[in-house]
């Protein structure tokens, strides 16, 4: 039977942090600590008492898991879940959805038998309360939260190279299927855990690769011949607000439109030098737009799990600044569950199959509050490992058993603020304001680095500075179904409903704020239990100055400071601050595009569309690969010869890409440029590049014919003979000869043949020369981000704009701009930029940025977006901004014949920018253009 449903003593909507010492209590009552003294002592979790009816992984695999120089595979983990499917009532397995590679993608789902009878109820319960939009009182939240069980996710195996996550998970749902103690028992009562693989393909990549050595000794991890996921690689952990892959959007799926766990633990590696393991909580910056009750869960889990750990002798677990990780970002697998007020736990583990030493680290020895137990020097073993991960879960596992009853109900309070929050006046307090109230306030700036502003502050600057109606959070967003690249409006919004996102679309004609929309037009309102992942995806990030000391350098970002991905993808979003109906309708699930229209004459001699819009270049690929004839006219759009099977074609294409065509009539137009049939070739190297995985991503999404190449070949020459266009994404050009990204290789002579030849790297001696030849004979070549440096590698009069008088970059104290989002002014009238808008917003992450001489027309040389102004921010961090005025973001360069194009912004970062593709797209067009 459950036990007592305890509660933590946190009112509806206040800071948890009083329940901390319930917890610790609990926690510390739970085990009894041996003397440890910094020496890691084993003390495995009480699961002596096993079913005999359940294969243990020894007995499936001929080893235990986590013994040394063996790894189970992920056919392994299959066949081995299966059998315990079979063997145990407490388990049952779900395929959630293929993965990039066709695989199955297994979810084990584990609780008692009793809770398994009656698994749609646990889940619609659990579904009810995250979503709280039909249960309007405390009393009936508080009734379902009695009645249901907590559900906790616990992955592993996201980034593939990191293989304790993969095995933990194999040994951590054998010993919950298997052990009869009191604490599992407890734990299967009143929890539904959620074991999730979260990348199959990579585990079998890693897991074969380390295997292929006969000899143990000889086994290691190094020199992956490919990404482990098969475009994004270590980026997997980068998708999960754009969800483009397929893993990403089978995981979302369960977690934001099926399941809703309460407690997501996402197990990483490797942990701090000179510890085991980095957990919760974390440090500062979090993200403002959340709610209270995250950090403190945070807090109040992260107790927990430290405490076990110090209780079980097990030393080496550091937190909060021991280690970079924050909760500002949205975007990774534990971090975009914040924003949909779900409590996302990361650790760290060091371990490998291989053994390895925890070496000295002397400021690592000193116990601190952010690590309180310190791990002496040793030699560890991928077992010990596996024994932390299962404290770090059963201390997870057994607190929301304990208080499952207040988890439920939290999830759902806090579903009940967003709602209550979008449907009345707010405001979001941002560093920027306060800012605003210092100035208003006649006070000096505030010191870089120094917290917060000294002394206090009239009531009435309150009042009309932070509580300016203008500055009032929205109550909605309209998407207006006549904006010019309509489609990349659908995918941004399946985008928001792969994360359980409710949206709703126009059914007839509207007017909201004295603008009229048409049907069709799509509305986001924010009275949603996940406003704050709406508020996160809508409106510009503004992430303090975080600085190590007041004067001091900067903390770098765990990752973006910003990221909005209405920025990002060009969308335009009304916003409305009043409370607004009309007719709307629910979308049940991700929308189709929009069939376009084929209007005119059947019998026309040709049709042109529009070039606004992304999916006009999926329309040019199918009819180029059909063979027709297609023109790039001067005035920007397309043109298509009709002939007697194009009317048909067109009615297709229109459907599949909302592309409308329009028969030509009158006089032919101007005669366009003629595009022909991509000749694409596409830089990578050994082992994988995730800018290019991207990338490869981005064509196949939108029908581009490419092919891969690799510095030998780029080195062979003849590159004319057989491509027109060549891409050099992010790091794959160093910033002087040899170095850089690009040189990457194996360290070992054991390379498989067919992977032999992706071996090199980019050397001034010989592959810039074949380089200068394809460029001059008229080949295009396209650069993006750090590869821009090709042009002073060719010589070319480029300067650096963020360098000073000595050419030496700026100091990041004086000049800072880690992934954000700025705004560019743009030559429309460049083919380049064709179909972008004037004022167009770019993801730039410290990326280059140009000058160019006075004479640069005279010298091939052209400015084709640049910064126009001190303040380009939009969303994120920009230190030192104001340095970046007048500066050329994007350039091109003739070079003999042909076209050097100079993308310092990532036009394409992890396939979310859908609002610059089109400068690649263009670029690509143009270069196959005659």
């Amino acid at each position: 039977m459950p036990q007592s449903r305890s509660r933590l003593s946190c009112a509806p909507g206040r800071r948890a942090s009083i329940a901390l010492c319930r917890v610790v209590t609990a926690a510390l009552c739970a085990v009894v600590a041996p003397e440890a003294h910094g020496q890691a002592v084993t003390t495995p979790p009480a699961t002596t008492a096993t079913s005999s009816q359940v294969t243990s992984p020894k007995e499936q695999f001929g080893f235990a898991i986590g013994d040394d120089y063996q790894l189970a595979t992920y056919e392994q983990l299959t066949a081995y879940w299966r059998r315990l499917d079979e063997q145990s009532d407490r388990m049952s397995v779900v395929d959630i959805g293929k993965t990039a590679e066709g695989r199955s993608q297994w979810m084990a789902i584990i609780t008692s038998p009793e809770n398994h009878r009656k698994l749609e109820r646990l889940k619609t319960i659990a579904r009810r309360l995250a979503l709280a939009e039909d249960v309007t009182t405390e009393a009936e939240a508080r009734a379902l939260a009695a009645e249901g069980t907590a559900v906790v996710w616990i992955d592993g195996g996201l980034h593939a190279n990191e293989t304790l996550g993969a095995q933990q998970l194999i040994e951590t749902v054998y010993q919950l299927v298997s052990s009869s103690d009191e604490e599992v028992t407890r734990i299967l009562d009143n929890v539904v855990v959620l074991a999730v693989h979260a990348n199959p393909d990579g585990h079998d990549l890693v897991a074969n690769w380390y295997l292929r050595e006969r000899d143990p000794l000889k086994r290691s991890l190094d020199d992956l011949p490919r990404l482990y996921q098969k475009y994004a690689g270590h980026d997997n952990n980068r998708d999960s607000y754009m969800a483009a892959l397929a893993e990403t959007a089978n995981m979302n799926r369960v977690l934001y439109r099926e399941w809703f766990p309460q407690i997501m633990y996402n197990h990483h590696q490797t942990g701090p030098i000179g510890t085991v393991m980095f957990a919760p909580p974390f440090r500062d910056p979090f993200n403002y737009v959340y709610d209270p009750l995250i950090p403190t869960s945070l807090d109040l889990v992260g107790a927990a799990m430290h405490t076990r750990f110090v209780a079980e002798g097990k030393p080496g677990v550091t937190m909060r600044r021991g280690a970079n990780y924050s909760t500002w970002w949205n975007g990774g697998l534990r971090t975009t569950v914040y924003f949909h007020n779900m409590i996302g736990l990361l650790t760290e583990t060091i371990g490998n199959p291989t053994p390895i030493e925890i070496p000295f680290r002397p400021e690592r020895q000193l116990p601190s509050n952010d690590l309180p137990f310190p791990i002496e020097p040793q030699t560890w073993h991928m077992r010990q490992s596996i024994e932390y991960s299962l404290t770090a879960n059963r201390a997870v596992l057994d607190l929301a058993a304990r208080y499952r009853e207040q988890f439920l109900f939290n999830i759902w309070r806090m579903g009940r603020n967003a709602i209550d929050r979008g449907g009345r006046d707010t405001w979001t307090m941002y560093p920027r304001r306060l800012q605003k109230l210092q100035a208003a306030q006649g006070g000096a700036e505030t010191p870089r680095g120094a917290r917060g502003l000294a002394g206090n502050a009239p009531r009435a600057l309150f009042d009309t500075v932070l509580r300016d109606p203008a500055l009032r959070d929205p109550r909605g967003y309209v998407l207006s179904a006549d904006q010019p690249d309509f489609p990349t409006a659908i995918v941004f919004v399946n985008a928001l409903i792969r994360a359980g996102v409710t949206v709703h679309r126009a059914t007839a004609p509207f007017a909201v704020q004295g603008r009229t929309y048409p049907t069709g037009s799509l509305v986001v309102k924010t009275a949603q239990a996940f406003r704050p992942h709406v508020l996160d995806m809508f409106e510009p990030q503004d992430h303090p100055d975080d600085f190590q000391y007041p004067g001091g350098p900067p903390i770098p970002p765990y990752d973006s400071a910003g990221w909005t991905l209405a920025f990002q993808m060009g969308v335009q979003a009304d916003r409305v601050l009043e409370g607004f109906d009309g007719p709307f309708a629910r979308v049940a699930d991700e929308l189709a595009i929009p069939a376009g229209r084929v209007s005119g004459a059947p019998t026309a001699r040709a049709y042109v569309f529009a070039h606004e819009t992304n999916q006009a270049f999926r329309a040019i690929n199918r009819l180029l690969k059909a063979g027709d004839r297609v023109e790039w006219l001067p005035d920007g759009r397309f043109r298509v010869t009709a002939t007697a099977a194009t009317r048909a074609r067109l009615t297709e294409i229109a459907t599949a890409t909302g592309v409308s065509f329009e028969a030509e009539s009158g006089p032919a137009a101007t005669a366009g440029q003629v595009l022909r049939s991509m000749r694409l070739a596409l830089w990578d190297r050994y082992g994988g590049s995730m800018p290019s995985g991207w990338l490869r991503l981005v064509l196949e999404q939108f029908e581009f014919p490419y092919e891969v190449v690799y510095p030998p070949q780029l080195d062979a020459g003849a590159l004319s003979a057989r491509f027109d266009v060549l891409i050099l994404p992010d790091g794959a050009i160093p910033e002087s000869g040899g170095g850089g990204f690009g040189s990457r290789a194996p360290r070992s002579g054991n390379i498989p043949e067919e992977f032999r030849a992706r071996i090199g790297a980019y050397s001034s001696a010989t592959t810039l020369p074949q380089l200068r030849t394809f460029l001059e004979g008229g080949g295009t070549v396209l650069t993006i981000g750090s590869s821009t440096s090709l042009a002073q590698h060719l010589g070319l009069p480029v300067g650096n704009k963020l360098a000073d008088a000595a050419g030496a970059p700026l100091p990041t104290d004086q000049y800072y701009v880690p992934g954000s989002i700025l705004r560019v002014k743009v030559d429309t009238t460049h083919p380049l930029a064709h179909g972008l808008r004037a004022d167009t917003d770019v993801y730039f992450d410290n990326s280059p940025v140009f000058t160019l001489p006075s004479d640069a027309q005279a010298r091939g040389l052209t400015a084709i977006a640049w910064f126009d102004g001190p303040a380009p921010l939009r969303s994120g961090w920009a230190w030192g901004q104001a340095k970046l005025d007048g500066g050329i973001a994007i350039a091109e360069a003739r070079v003999g014949s042909g076209r050097l194009v100079l993308f310092g912004p990532e036009i394409t970062f992890r396939a979310q920018p859908h609002g610059t593709f089109k400068f690649l797209f263009n670029g690509i067009m143009r270069g196959a253009a005659r």
